[in-house]
């Protein structure tokens, strides 16, 4: 038996004996139904998590006051599964009146006000309004620096949420610019991504600092200095960054996961750039692999990822003629 299926068992037996013993509205049994939605969020049951949450917000609603900070944490569980579920429009409903109720309820530079404002980013930052995503981001930012540690982990994520925000908002130009490498082999560079290198390494510095060398997010900060310097036009450093993201990607996800998949084809885009075409090629030979055992047929990475490979190979064929 799984952590999660004896957590799940235990939970469910309290919850078993709350509901014989407690009138309806008691917030013992919202504790207990969140406990539980958590447990299924936690292994992907979104649909259990939600009708769990939507217990305890039930529940809370029937004793609590409408701006009760009880109720601000049911809101922001039930935006954090709806953002897991993708159902970003959702997410942003809930997160938003979290967000309401803590703008009344804390003072201004509460860490869980800044906790709210970065999940109101991360979901604008999933719908690609990286400008929006920013603006959050930047709030939860300055009441982090005002009251956590500099070497606090929640300041890292906030570091590197802008980080993202400017280097993937450059990126969308960057992967259209790129469709025109392919043909004329020139560039413009774009975006601010000297900025985005700037957060991207605090947020790395204290990452390294208070994580397993091998833990996933080290490989996000990675990815994103990798972003910033491939943006800067530093190939060598972009490829530097990449491949340590690749190194902990490799060790830390199974063999056919598509995030593997992006981060051979990412290599393998950098050294087209280069002009490197048969080392792009091995790379982005082998994300076409992975996304071909992991995603349906139909999905546009895959004609994406082809397409780009044909590219390649004519393109190698012109610089030996």
């Amino acid at each position: 038996m799984s952590d999660y299926s004896k957590a799940l068992q235990f939970y469910e037996k309290a919850d078993e004996i709350n509901q014989q013993t407690l009138p309806s509205n008691h917030p013992n049994l919202a504790a207990g139904y969140n406990n539980i939605a958590e447990v299924y969020r936690s292994i992907g049951d979104y649909r259990k998590s939600l009708e769990f949450c939507n217990k305890a917000l039930k529940t809370k609603e029937l004793a609590l006051a409408p701006n009760h900070p009880d109720l601000a944490t049911s809101y922001n569980n039930l935006g954090m599964v709806y953002h897991n579920m993708n159902d970003n429009s959702k997410a942003l409903e809930f997160y938003e009146k979290a967000l309401e109720i803590n703008e009344k309820r804390l003072p201004q530079n509460h860490p869980d006000l800044a906790t709210s404002y970065n999940n109101v980013g991360a979901v604008y930052n999933s719908m690609g309004d990286y400008s929006k995503a920013r603006e959050f981001n930047e709030k939860a930012l300055k009441i982090r620096e005002e009251v956590l540690v500099p070497n606090h982990l929640d300041l890292a994520a906030s570091y590197s949420s802008i980080g993202e925000n400017i280097a993937f908002k450059a990126s969308i130009i960057g992967y259209l610019l790129q469709q025109y490498r392919c043909v004329v082999r020139k560039y413009e560079k774009i975006g601010d991504y000297s900025k985005a290198l700037d957060f991207g390494e605090k947020a790395l510095k204290i990452s390294e600092k208070h994580l397993p060398s091998n833990h996933p997010k080290l490989a996000t900060s990675y990815n994103n200095i990798g972003l910033a310097y491939d943006g800067m036009g530093n190939y060598l450093k972009a490829i530097e960054f990449y491949e340590r993201a690749l190194e902990i990607d490799e060790k830390t996800l199974p063999s056919n996961h598509p995030d593997l998949a992006t981060s051979y084809n990412t290599i393998g885009q950098v050294y087209n750039n280069m002009g490197d075409y048969s080392k792009a090629f091995v790379f982005v030979e082998k994300a076409l692999s992975i996304f071909q055992k992991s995603l349906p047929p139909t999905h546009p990475l895959i004609k994406q990822t082809i397409d780009n490979i044909e590219c390649l190979k004519m393109m190698n064929t012109c610089t030996k003629q």
